[in-house]
């Protein structure tokens, strides 16, 4: 077998002094000029003069800000499945399907050979980060462990196929990865979630695991799951996996899930570092402590922009460079990428925490807002008040959605309607409303508008709070077909059918 970790310090040898040096506003022009060269023949590069774009200002007047609906309707849509010179030159050969949280509309995201190998760069440079963290790493000595969907991928046409974003991973693993690469084919082809969950555990208690990656809820349902097949009483992952080095984790915020994360690392060396990749782009990396902010890939086929979040939809939206980015406002992610996605709204809002080098905090989604009142909600300010409310009483949260109530008569007001499901059911009506004041306390400690109204309850109710049994968020997505790895329960829920169907089901699942 090749000597892996003898090519993982050769390769970071080289990668960490280009990282400690690096500019990132030049890296980040020269990604630009190489994505507008190599794009300039293709049809979104013609309708755009590409070939005689010299500088960022040009660019920004020439390609308006465009969502996935702009892009389908007027490129994609006509030629798919087969995209040619179209928006990338070339071939696009593999599509990741993703969908809305909370509509549920699938998306078909073009995912270039270009941009497979930008990810599998980006998953190198977390393991340069973890090496320089872990000088005496044997990471690469065990099996990577990937909690992901279904590796089993759709052929539209011939060579073209979709799926997702781990099955597209796993269909490109480098050669160097393959035997460290878990599990099996067999194993990760499985489209039934809950019966590839169950093969899995078991052989991975038979495996040498020192590195585990997935969403942090369906992590946790993972472990009590090798914990049950284990047998006995621990719920420590160093009994299960005594070599575990990294655990890998995104998709959420991470804050809900750290205690959790905490008691089942008590006892093990392993460390659990974030990454920020989305289906149209691997976008930064946790390069230093939890909590300490996430770093700007600015040299791997992505160009970032960030837009205020409060000019989205404005005929002249600011759009800033990594150069022109102020600490502390909350921005909305564009990106031009190696894949033809160009000035692209991707639906994430971010902080930034460091300019050198950058480095950002993911806040939410532009979608995602809870403001049917005026109360102007983000995710970030939510996950951070429910996660003080489950401290106050001594708990974990599992998961939650939240949606509003409007006023259904004359004198009556809104308010927020929590559904949330614990590690342990607390099932004590004292306790839940305790939680409850807490989270209306938090939330108005960190948003202004949120306190405004709910002064005196002139403009909202107190949230109200419902709990459901452990295991029922896994079962509602269950029942929508939407269990998995590659699926994250709704935090946030807009759309009325939705928060009607999950507050039907949670009828029958509630503890009080």
């Amino acid at each position: 077998m090749i000597n892996a970790t003898f090519l993982l310090r050769y390769y970071a040898g080289k990668r960490l002094p280009q990282l400690a040096t690096q500019n990132a506003a030049a890296a980040q022009e020269a990604v630009l000029r190489s994505l507008l060269a190599m794009a300039a023949g293709t049809r979104f590069g013609r309708d755009h003069g590409f070939a005689t774009i010299t500088t960022i200002e040009e660019y920004r007047r020439r390609v308006p800000l465009r969502r996935y609906e702009d892009f389908w309707a007027e490129y994609w849509k006509d030629s798919f499945p087969r995209l040619y010179d179209c928006t990338w030159p070339g071939l696009i050969r593999y599509f990741c399907v993703t969908s809305g949280t909370t509509t549920g509309v699938t998306k078909y995201i073009p995912c270039s050979d270009k941009m497979v190998a930008a990810n599998i760069r980006a998953g190198s440079d977390m393991l340069v980060h973890h090496l320089a963290n872990r000088p005496n790493t044997r990471i690469l000595a065990g099996r990577n462990l990937m909690l992901g969907g279904s590796t089993d991928l759709k052929e539209h046409t011939p060579k073209v196929h979709s799926g997702d974003l781990s099955g597209i991973a796993a269909a490109n693993v480098p050669w160097w990865a393959r035997p460290r690469y878990f599990p099996p084919r067999e194993i990760a082809l499985l489209p039934d979630w809950e019966e590839k969950i169950e093969r899995m555990a078991r052989l991975s208690l038979k495996a040498n695991i020192t590195s585990i990656s997935g969403t942090p809820s369906w992590l946790l349902l993972f472990f009590d799951r090798v914990a049950a097949l284990k047998g006995g009483t621990s719920h420590r992952l160093v009994d299960l996996y005594p070599n575990l080095e990294l655990i890998a984790h995104g998709g959420v915020n991470f804050a809900p899930y750290r205690t959790r994360f905490d008691s089942w690392l008590e006892g093990s060396h392993a460390e659990t570092r974030e990454a920020y990749a989305a289906s149209e782009g691997f976008i930064a990396m946790a390069d230093r402590g939890s909590g300490e902010g996430l770093r700007l890939l600015v040299d791997n086929g992505l160009f970032l922009e960030f837009v205020p979040v409060d000019e989205l939809g404005t005929p002249n939206p600011t759009r800033h460079s990594v150069a022109e980015a102020e600490l502390g406002v909350n921005y909305a992610v564009v990106l031009s990428n190696c894949a033809g996605a160009w000035s692209y709204i991707i639906g994430d809002t971010v902080k930034f925490v460091s300019r050198d080098p950058p480095r950002v905090l993911v806040t939410g989604r532009t979608t995602y807002s809870l403001s049917a009142f005026g109360e102007h909600l983000i995710d970030a300010e939510i996950e951070e008040s429910v996660t003080a409310a489950a401290q106050e009483i001594g708990a974990n949260v599992t998961d939650y959605s939240v949606g509003p109530v409007f006023p259904t008569g004359p004198g009556t007001r809104g308010r927020h309607f929590y559904i949330v499901e614990f590690e342990r059911a607390v099932a004590d009506r004292g306790r839940l409303e305790r939680f409850a004041a807490r989270l209306d306390k938090a939330l108005a400690e960190t948003n202004e508008d949120y306190a405004t109204h709910r002064a005196g309850g002139f403009g909202l109710d107190p949230p109200q709070v419902m709990e459901i049994a452990p295991g029922s968020f896994a079962e509602w997505m269950k029942r929508r077909g939407r269990l998995g790895g590659q699926n994250k329960v709704p935090r946030i829920i807009n759309d009325a059918t939705l928060l009607a169907n999950l507050r039907e089901f949670a009828e029958t699942a509630k503890t009080l």
